[in-house]
């Protein structure tokens, strides 16, 4: 097993999330990298199109451009991917083989190692194109090719935004048919730490800047998880990234 490599980022942001919100985790990426970092173009009209699969493709085909773009400069032909929220679900098509909506991406041969954020990956009530995202794509089916790091945030319910409180129960038992899971104000532990991947939870983090003060995207937060992608360590006991030789 060796180590990630130093490798260009693609980001894929969350539901209604402009690109300019990931503006400081680009940064701190290219920075632990030494390599760039870019956040795919999508703005709220976009992301309300992603109920039917012509928003998936959309956000998906632009994606695709970018990855190619970025392997085609990176020093091991491979790229990281993450993706927040919806993103991290997403994401995980540009891996597969099988057809979407018309397309074939299959493109885990330039994928390093792919990071979600708090994203929804297994749910009771979820809606149809995640539940075909993990019907197709198990857990973290690709790890023999490829890393994957699955975050999740925990947070108390007096640490949110008052805003943000009237969501939590609601959203918690749509997911788990719990209302006290514990989660990050809007995706449980369960649905967030994908199958297969290693986890890393965070505490006291917020789904998003509306949920919270510290996000996944903060300051403070992002030395966190984002040496993982430089091939440093990430929390207590961590030794970094292992990929397939």
């Amino acid at each position: 097993m060796s180590a990630l490599q130093p490798a260009p980022t693609l980001i894929l942001g969350g539901f209604l999330i402009t690109p300019e919100a990931y503006a400081p985790m680009a940064e701190a990426i290219a920075a632990a990298t030494a390599q760039a970092a870019v956040v795919v173009p999508a703005s709220r009209g976009d992301w309300l199109l992603t109920s039917w699969s012509l928003g998936w493709t959309r956000l998906l085909d632009r994606a695709e451009t970018l990855l190619q773009e970025l392997a085609a400069d990176s020093p091991t032909g491979r790229v990281n991917l993450v993706g927040h929220s919806s993103g991290g679900v997403m994401l995980r098509l540009l891996l597969g083989d099988e057809p979407f909506a018309g397309r074939v991406y299959g493109h885990r041969a330039i994928v390093q190692s792919l990071v979600t954020l708090g994203s929804p990956h297994q749910a009771i009530r979820a809606t149809a194109l995640r539940q075909l995202v993990d019907q197709r794509y198990p857990g973290a089916l690709f790890k023999q090719e490829l890393a994957y790091l699955a975050m999740a945030g925990t947070i108390e319910r007096e640490q949110l935004r008052p805003r943000a409180r009237r969501l939590t129960a609601r959203s918690y038992s749509a997911i788990t048919n719990d209302p006290t899971s514990r989660g990050d104000g809007l995706v449980p532990l369960s649905s967030a730490l994908l199958a297969g991947a290693e986890p890393l939870v965070l505490e006291g983090v917020g789904h998003g800047g509306w949920f919270a003060e510290r996000w996944y995207g903060s300051a403070e937060v992002l030395p966190q998880w984002v040496p993982w992608l430089g091939g440093g360590d990430i929390g207590p006991g961590s030794s970094g990234p292992d990929l397939p030789p």
